[in-house]
């Protein structure tokens, strides 16, 4: 007899998590690793945050909220898409949640049917394929190709769309492949969805704040107005104000859609945490200033691990637009032998072999659906990235 579902043997935990344990595993036993599996900022969160919480806390606000945000928070939410995104919601189109992964689970929980087609642009974040799946969804993968910028073009997003298309999920700036997209290739797709009033947008704009080389942000519902009836915006303040561990994600769309949202939360962790709320509020109306700190610290890593992957023969990377991975194509290497005579046939061999052999973590590109890469998290110290490239480098010229 088995104790779990039928479901669970199509859903996998998650990579990058499993990665960072491995490094974790290993240094447990004495062995150091550069773990750069997991995408966390290595910043402590700004102490103004910290103080409002800790203010909250002695104040007594420490019981339920309403199931979808305090007022207060939803107040902040609202204040911060009309401030940064030139957008306008109301409090019942807004709804807050444990982490934007629980937005994402919400809205696909309230929404899918058996067999309602997701589609995903890959390279994708790890976890949407797994949501659609244990939700009885079915994720349709697009490959977007390098050359392209990592992007989803209007034509394949076309290719991609049947009848049974529910919803397409967007991530930008892309986690893992950093791609920004200009407010025309916003627009671009729009005109093909237009066509196709059945099918909802989801846009993941958790990494709204980490864009580089003097890009300017659009969100998709300012890109995309005339779809906003079915367009989900998914944001929190993991990312942009390191606050990874507070688990505040929050989501702004059709007021349906955050109703049943809210309904599906009633019946799981039935709010978030009220001090991490409280939390919130300061981050999304106080200064600004740390953000902008962290944006240019991860810029300037980003220049250290392109330039110095791209000094190893057989690896490249493309400077990211935005975010803070680095997605490396390692074709170059395939096919290659390691030490142990392994012969590197896939990217998880590859992020075995540098494992092993660098004593690097990284994620391999099977798990974003696109291949032969992998993920490095450029969201650590210099010292750390100067250190793990050097590896890296002597492990590749140990392949023969």
């Amino acid at each position: 007899m088995t104790m779990l579902a039928d479901r669970m043997s199509v859903v996998k935990p998650s990579p990058s998590m499993a990665v960072s344990q491995a490094a974790k595993a290993l240094a447990a036993q004495g062995i150091e690793v550069a773990d750069l599996g997991l995408g966390e900022p290595d910043f402590n969160t700004p102490s103004h945050v910290i103080e409002a919480a800790h203010q909250a806390a002695l104040a007594g606000d420490t019981r339920y909220t309403a199931t979808g945000g305090a007022p207060a928070t939803k107040a902040a939410v609202c204040k911060k898409f009309r401030r940064e995104n030139g957008l306008e919601f109301s409090a019942d189109e807004v709804v807050v949640a444990n982490g934007a992964k629980q937005i994402i689970f919400n809205a696909l929980m309230a929404t899918l049917e058996e067999g309602d087609e997701v589609i995903l642009a890959a390279p994708y974040f790890v976890s949407y394929p797994d949501m659609a799946l244990m939700l009885g969804g079915r994720p349709v993968v697009v490959e977007c190709a390098r050359e392209d910028g990592f992007k989803l073009t209007p034509e394949a997003l076309a290719a991609a769309i049947t009848p049974k298309s529910k919803w397409l999920i967007l991530n930008a700036p892309g986690n893992p492949s950093g791609a920004v997209y200009t407010v025309e290739e916003l627009q671009a797709l729009g005109r093909v969805l237009a066509d196709h009033p059945n099918l909802m947008i989801l846009s993941d704009e958790i990494y709204e704040h980490i864009v580089f080389d003097g890009r300017a942000f659009t969100s998709f519902g300012k890109a995309c107005p005339e779809l906003r009836d079915r367009t989900l915006i998914v944001n929190g303040v993991a990312k942009a104000y390191a606050m990874t561990g507070w688990r505040i994600g929050y989501g702004a769309g059709p007021a349906e859609l955050i109703k049943g949202m809210t309904t599906v939360q009633s019946q799981s962790t039935t709010n978030a945490c009220s001090v991490a709320q409280a939390a919130t509020v300061a981050a999304l109306i106080g200064p600004q200033d740390e953000v902008a700190r962290f944006r240019d610290a991860f810029e300037r890593r980003r220049d250290l691990v392109v330039d110095g992957i791209n000094a190893i023969p057989g690896l490249a990377l493309d400077a990211p637009q935005g975010a803070f991975y680095a997605y490396v194509d390692c074709s170059g290497i395939m096919g290659k032998t390691a030490p142990d005579g392994t012969v590197l046939e896939t990217d998880p061999q590859v992020t075995k072999f540098l494992l092993d052999e660098a004593r690097v973590a990284a994620v391999p590109g099977a798990a974003y659906g696109l291949s032969p890469f992998f993920r490095l998290s450029t969201a650590t110290a210099d010292e750390v990235l100067t250190a793990a490239i050097s590896r890296i480098r002597d492990a590749v010229a140990r392949l023969r």
